[in-house]
């Protein structure tokens, strides 16, 4: 959560994130904090590049978790639930599950309470499919490519 809220600062995003008014954000800050408008040398070079680095990981993340996203990649979404969980890891806030199909995807918020639970439950999928999917923010992490 606390990723998010860093990010969304960082673009000026209040509440909803809308995928036009954030690519704008995007852009002018870009322009701003591009490496190759400072010298080589100056000071201020070093830390452009640290922030254009942060400025595309932040806007990589946050079109992930745009709803606008998540709703065009819905149907691939209920495939994996429905798949069945072949692993999951929690740290911190953040538990990542892995479905049988081969998507990852990270829910964020899931306190260590939750995810004790969920691992208690005799029937995880079930327990995720009431109490983690419907009521995290998400996004897909990776992808497993089949082999051709």
């Amino acid at each position: 959560m606390k990723r998010i809220s860093e990010y969304k600062k960082l673009f000026g995003v209040e509440t909803n994130i809308e995928l036009k008014p954030l690519k704008k954000a995007y852009r002018n800050l870009v322009k701003e904090w591009h490496p190759d408008k400072f010298q080589a040398g100056d000071a201020l070079q070093e830390e452009a590049e640290i922030q254009s680095r942060r400025i595309i990981d932040g806007y990589h993340f946050l079109v992930s978790i745009a709803p606008e996203t998540i709703e065009a990649n819905a149907g691939q979404y209920t495939q994996s639930i429905n798949s069945g969980i072949a692993d999951f890891h929690h740290k911190g806030m953040l538990l990542e599950i892995t479905f049988v199909d081969g998507g990852t995807y990270e829910y964020f918020g899931v306190t260590k309470p939750t995810y004790i639970k969920m691992i208690n439950s005799n029937k995880v999928n079930r327990f995720a499919k009431r109490s983690i999917y419907p009521n995290y923010t998400f996004r897909m992490s990776k992808r497993e490519q089949e082999a051709v």
